[in-house]
């Protein structure tokens, strides 16, 4: 079990390698979601299948290599994600993101257990004939919780055994789905699909490289065990790699299911249609590897959580920090299944909204790391005024305002199911790109603001400034 919490992982101990990263991210994206996107593409969007292979490739480097980009500091840290933050908000000032990530966080992991359970109950209903009620669906929902709990709460080592495990037998069983459509698919009427407009295509980018922005925060949570000089370029082609090989593969099946199935980009549950389009052999092994995969992204989802919560003040262990945000989830997901009407609506609007969230984050921090940060351990973990990363009353001022800037940006442009923006209607809001204008607000505004005050040991030159970032 792993015990280190906020603090930084001393050199002596990173001994992890870059390699190790391409089956966390292979894990990290192990979801049937996935497929519902992909249909969406083809029934909402109109694309046709050459436009959803464009759109998933585009959508994974660009999601995902800002995942890489922010991994960096991880190896350079040795610390979490949100810890390192404090290095460039402010001990104070990185309260605001903080708080704004774990509340994302929550929706997340609540996404995530639905999913799962709603896989647990269609192999119950295939292999036993079961319907679910109030009561099984609940009783699923906590054992697939509890599940991710587990395997959080052992840390770092557990979960990238398992991933590297999931990836192996979901990546077979996967092969075996794509061989079966291969020959079951009216091929006709998959590859005669007329073009869709560019703009949707767009769009799509957009919906899906959120997923990727919604994993950045944590990309240092996974490669502080690496070494100090490991290379930025390896790191970020690893993770690239790793989340691609999922993502694109799934999001085609999910387009080809559709041509066939077009309820697949509309139903409550986005499981149910599985069994139907796949033989029992196959189905239910399938569907066993998607609650196996979905317990993985939670696990990961939690355990990056539980550093968020410690880094907002929460004075306990990293397991109790990860059980709070379980409980939480739980409640959220029991919510959900029993009330949503419409699923993928649903998640997609919470995925555009997730992507400007931690945008406006991405853009900050990235420019930072960027210009050549190198990070205290002493004084990120020290919250009282003597800490080097104190700055103004405890607020790095530009990055603050930076970020709030980007934010509000964002929202401006953002229309979803619960939230329209008076710019949602303007071409980057219909192209649903209020993330992209979030990352250029936020990181032009920090680019050009003036430093914050405040030397911390290991930095040079400038506040806050070391060696230039080389990848």
């Amino acid at each position: 079990m792993e015990t280190r919490g906020l603090e930084p992982v001393p050199d002596n101990e990173r001994t992890g390698r870059v390699r190790t990263l391409f089956p966390t991210w292979v894990g990290a994206n192990l979801t049937v979601l996935l497929l519902s996107v992909g249909a969406g593409l083809v029934v909402f969007n109109g694309l046709n299948l050459w436009q959803v292979l464009t759109v998933a490739v585009l959508a994974s480097v660009i999601g995902f290599g800002l995942v890489g980009l922010v991994s960096i500091a991880g190896s350079r840290g040795g610390a979490p994600g949100m810890a390192l933050s404090r290095a460039v908000f402010g001990q104070r000032g990185n309260l605001l993101p903080g708080a704004l990530t774990w509340v994302a966080r929550w929706g997340w992991e609540t996404v995530n257990a639905v999913t799962g359970t709603y896989a647990v109950l269609a192999v119950l209903s295939l292999l036993f004939g079961i319907t679910a009620g109030h009561r099984l669906t609940l009783v699923t929902l906590l054992a697939f919780v509890g599940c991710s709990w587990l395997v959080s709460g052992l840390g770092a080592g557990a979960l990238r055994v398992c991933c590297t495990w999931s990836a192996y037998l979901f990546g077979g069983v996967s092969v075996l789905v794509l061989v079966h459509l291969i020959g079951a698919t009216d091929w006709r009427s998959v590859l005669g699909r007329p073009a869709g407009p560019p703009a949707l295509m767009i769009a799509g980018v957009g919906t899906l490289a959120a997923g990727g922005i919604s994993w950045a925060p944590s990309g240092p949570d996974f490669a502080r065990y690496l070494p100090r000089d490991a290379s930025g370029r390896a790191m970020t082609g690893a993770i690239v790699g790793g989340a691609g090989v999922v993502y694109v593969p799934m999001v085609l099946m999910g387009a080809v299911m559709a041509v066939a199935e077009p309820g697949l980009a509309v139903t409550r549950d986005p499981v149910a249609f599985i069994g139907p389009l796949l033989p029992d052999w196959l189905s239910v092994p399938y569907l066993l590897f998607i609650v196996a995969g979905m317990v993985l992204i939670n696990a990961m989802s939690m355990y990056s959580a539980g550093f968020t919560a410690q880094t907002l003040g929460f004075p306990v262990p990293r397991t109790w920090a990860v059980g709070m945000n379980a409980a939480i989830s739980l409640f959220l997901a029991a919510s959900l299944m029993l009330t949503a009407a419409g699923f993928l609506d649903s998640f997609i609007s919470f995925l555009t909204l997730l992507a400007v969230t931690f945008s406006a984050w991405i853009g900050v921090f990235g420019v930072d790391l960027l210009r050549g940060r190198t990070y205290d351990p002493a004084a990120l973990l020290d919250t009282t005024p003597a800490s080097a990363y104190w700055y103004t009353g405890g607020f790095a001022v530009p990055a603050v305002a930076a970020w709030a800037a980007g934010l509000a940006t964002g929202l401006l442009f953002t229309g979803v199911r619960w939230f329209t923006g008076p710019l949602a209607t303007t071409w980057i809001g219909r192209q649903g790109l209020g993330w992209a204008a979030t990352i250029a607000i936020s990181a032009a505004l920090y680019a050009i603001l003036p430093r914050p005050t405040g030397l911390a040991r290991g930095d040079g030159g400038e506040p806050g400034e070391g060696a230039p970032l080389h990848f």
